[in-house]
């Protein structure tokens, strides 16, 4: 009678495998949304009458840069690494971010819209995959959803959706978020 083969991976070594995964994107994910952030404020800073503006931004930046610092704490403690795409990430973040400003604070909010409704259903979808894992993990994946859909939520209340194109700009960048999601788990 053959030996029955062991499987490729222990299951503790496919968890950890899949809870790097998901530190790793969502350290990814953060950057990437502090970068927008900062490229819209870079163009809305220098506009004359668009004080408000900054300071909504800024709040939102300052938001995200502390789940950045979660983040990156998370990482060391549990020795994973972070994506390899992190300088695309900030070159791309910042340049969504400006390019967006430069249509408007409507597009801007747009931006914002779309980037927080991707991410909170990826913290959904997180938090419901680290409930039986990982709680404590589950409860800071649950708060910073909480913390996303406030922005989302202040976005659309900023006239997000009568953006030029909203739907279109949506799209556009709901894809590729879940595309940075999809790259920044795995490498």
């Amino acid at each position: 009678m053959a030996e029955a083969a062991s499987p490729p991976f222990p299951a503790d070594g496919a968890r950890d495998r899949r809870l790097a995964e998901m530190l790793r994107v969502d350290h990814a994910g953060e950057f990437g949304a502090v970068q927008i952030y900062r490229g819209q404020r870079a163009v809305f800073d220098m506009a004359p009458g668009k004080a408000r503006m900054s300071e909504l931004l800024s709040e939102m930046e300052a938001g995200e840069q502390s789940h950045l610092e979660t983040f990156d704490r998370l990482l060391i403690e549990r020795g994973v690494r972070p994506t390899v795409f992190a300088p695309v990430w900030r070159i791309a973040g910042f340049t969504l971010g400006a390019a967006t400003a430069l249509l408007g604070e409507k597009a801007a909010h747009a931006c914002t819209a779309a980037v927080e409704e991707v991410i909170e259903e990826h913290y959904a979808e997180q938090a419901r995959a680290l409930a039986e894992i990982d709680p404590e993990l589950k409860a800071t994946v649950e708060k910073f959803r909480d913390d996303e859909l406030h922005h989302k939520d202040t976005a659309i209340a900023e006239g997000a959706r009568e953006a030029p194109a909203y739907g279109l700009m949506s799209a556009v960048i709901k894809a590729g978020c879940r595309i940075a999601i999809k790259v920044s788990e795995k490498l």
